[in-house]
C-alpha cells in the first residue's frame, strides 16, 4: 500500500476472522477513530473509517478482493509464494488463513504494529514509535491520501480497552 519509514502494520480481528495491511503510520488513528463507534465488523469498521481516509479503505477493500480472487479453501498458493518473495512492508491487504499468514499479521513494520479486537474491544499497541494512541483524540481528514484542514474527533467508550 505504501512504502515509507512511517508504515505501520494494522490487524484487524472480528468472530469472522482477521485482516492484515500495512498503510501509513496515521491510519492506527483512523482505525482507532472507527472503534469509537462501535463497529462490530471488518466491514462496519472500515466502512465508518472511510470518511476520514477513503484512500486507505479503499485501498485494503480492493487488496483483500484481489486476495479473495487468487486465494480460496485449501488453496493458499498465491498468499504463500507472496510471503516468500516479498518484504514484510510491501505486502498487499490478506486474510489470515494459516500459521504463515498469521506470524506475518503480526509482524511490526517500521513505525510498528497495532492490532484491532472488535469481538474483545480492545486495541492492543504492539509496538507503535510513530505517535501513541489515545482514547481521546483528533486527526486530519485526508482527501486523495493528503491531509486536509478538516479534522475528525472521538472518544473510545469506557468498554474499549487501549493497551498500552
Amino acid at each position: 500500500m505504501t512504502n515509507s519509514v512511517s508504515d505501520m502494520r494494522l490487524t484487524m480481528i472480528d468472530a469472522s476472522g482477521s485482516v492484515s495491511f500495512v498503510a501509513p503510520a496515521h491510519g492506527a488513528k483512523v482505525l482507532t477513530a472507527a472503534c469509537s463507534r462501535g463497529p462490530a465488523t471488518l466491514d462496519e469498521l472500515l466502512q465508518i473509517a472511510r470518511p476520514f481516509d477513503a484512500e486507505m479503505v479503499d485501498g485494503v477493500l480492493d487488496g483483500l478482493a484481489l486476495f479473495d480472487r487468487h486465494n480460496g479453501p485449501g488453496n493458499y498458493a498465491a498468499v504463500s509464494d507472496m510471503l516468500a518473495t516479498l518484504k514484510p512492508r510491501d505486502m498487499p491487504p490478506f486474510r489470515v488463513v494459516d500459521e504463515a499468514t498469521r506470524a506475518a499479521s503480526l509482524a511490526p513494520v517500521s513505525a510498528g504494529l497495532v492490532l484491532f479486537n472488535l469481538r474483545a474491544q480492545r486495541i492492543v499497541q504492539v509496538q507503535n514509535s510513530y505517535s501513541s494512541l489515545l482514547r481521546r483524540d483528533r486527526g486530519r481528514i485526508r482527501t486523495s491520501g493528503a491531509p486536509t484542514r478538516h479534522l475528525y474527533r472521538y472518544e473510545l467508550p469506557g468498554e474499549w480497552s487501549l493497551v498500552p
